[in-house]
């Protein structure tokens, strides 16, 4: 597939090189020629020199045949405007993706209808996470951490429950799966926990807390 990537920073330089690892066509495309140099030795992609702003640097960098693209600057306003610029005006481009670097902007790029991604706002989450209880492992990450998709262990404790005991009073929290012995089956909430079973749930970080509570009782009791 071909995509571009606006703005060589880290995080875009980072992103070219492993998009061109997986074996797809890769144009970068950044106003200060120097910004370039980030780029590992290995990348065999195309850089563009240019303001993303210009149609002209879009059209050298292949708008017309990109698959998607991704606006990486760190400012939020020029993402902002590039994201919807490219979206009004080259409709072809299938996913547009732009990245929030400011969280107080974050409401501003939700206003466009973008699909943003926050790097700052997901690093805090995650480090939140693993500050509060490391035994929470996640596993997946929707939108910025709004949601998250955990893995947890049961212990001897909750051994004889069944699910809709353990997830009682934990609003915002959904059991996606029960993995036993290795094999994995989608639980009803009769479903009866074992000692050593893994359960992944889907859940809001206020449904994590009321659940890690809980766990917490039991460990208590």
């Amino acid at each position: 597939m071909n995509f571009i990537v606006i703005g060589c920073g880290r995080v875009g330089a980072e992103l070219s090189y492993r998009l061109f690892k997986n074996g797809h066509q890769v144009v970068v495309v950044d106003s200060d020629k120097k910004a370039f140099n980030r780029l590992h030795p290995d990348f065999r992609g195309r850089a563009v020199e240019g303001e993303a702003l210009s149609s002209d640097a879009l059209e050298r960098a292949g708008i017309d045949k990109s698959s998607g693209v991704a606006v990486v600057t760190n400012s939020d306003t020029l993402n902002a405007v590039i994201g919807h610029t490219i979206r009004m005006h080259y409709p072809n481009v299938k996913q547009v993706i732009v990245r929030n670097y400011d969280p107080s902007m974050r409401e501003m790029l939700e206003a466009f209808g973008l699909q943003i991604v926050s790097s700052t706002a997901w690093g805090a989450e995650r480090v939140q996470e693993l500050l509060i209880d490391p035994s929470f492992r996640a596993v997946f990450s929707a939108g910025n951490g709004e949601v998250e998709v955990y893995e947890m262990f049961i212990s001897p404790k909750w051994d004889g429950m069944n699910i809709s005991s353990l997830l009682d009073g934990c609003s915002n929290t959904i059991c996606a799966a029960l993995t036993r012995a290795g094999r994995a089956e989608l639980p009803t909430p009769d479903t009866k926990l074992k000692d050593g079973d893994v359960l992944t749930i889907s859940a809001t970080l206020e449904g994590v807390k009321a659940l890690r509570a809980k766990l917490q009782e039991g460990k208590e009791a």
